[in-house]
């Protein structure tokens, strides 16, 4: 089975834009009798949740775009961790909705750290697509580097969602930094494997 990924890449455009345009669903209208700017205000853990959801997510589908220009053909066990990994993507509006309704809570640790735990998950499974992607063959123009290097990025990250889910339960917002501190690492990880498989 050596088709070209186009029908996966279309297929996980999809879902990836259900599931960022879900996140959105969870910032509800205020109800209020007077006061709707300070109702307006108080949905400040909604708007830091979406926001951090949002661009985790699409940080998530630019990777995706550029692991698909690696592959050299699509096989049942690529289908089926790409399937996998679009799982957890449809998983993330729920850990979002919940971070959104208990950031600024007694709960906020339990529900930072769920949140950074959603990752913990979501990181290992690029890892499994990224092993299937290299078993199943990549293009020759990607370079042993590039597959190194793309590796190395997906060792690290899971061992920093987990520090960061650790974090959460004693500093929350610690937490969430150490979560948002590995975007750098993922657009830094895409940057580097178009320019590979460019040259």
């Amino acid at each position: 089975m050596t088709e070209n990924p186009s029908r996966v890449e279309a297929f996980s455009d999809g879902v990836f834009a259900i599931a960022i345009t879900l996140l959105i669903l969870e910032i509800r209208v205020p109800h209020v009798d007077h006061g709707l700017w300070a109702g307006l205000v108080a949905l400040w853990p909604s708007y830091v949740a979406f926001l951090m959801s949002f661009a985790v997510i699409l940080i998530m589908w630019v990777n995706h775009h550029e692991l698909l220009r690696m592959v050299g053909g699509v096989t049942y066990p690529f289908l089926f961790a790409n399937g996998l990994l679009l799982l957890t993507v449809t998983f993330v509006p729920f850990p979002t909705a919940v971070l959104a309704a208990y950031l600024g809570t007694a709960e906020a640790r339990t529900a930072v750290a769920f949140y950074c735990a959603t990752f913990v998950v979501n990181a290992l499974v690029w890892r499994l697509l990224f092993a299937t992607m290299v078993r199943g063959g990549l293009k020759s123009s990607v370079t042993p580097e590039t597959v190194a290097t793309v590796r190395k990025a997906y060792f690290w990250g899971p061992a920093v969602y987990l520090l960061s889910t650790g974090l959460a339960l004693i500093r929350p917002t610690l937490g969430l930094l150490v979560n948002v501190s590995l975007w750098i690492l993922w657009m830094r990880l895409g940057y580097r494997s178009e320019r590979s498989a460019t040259r």
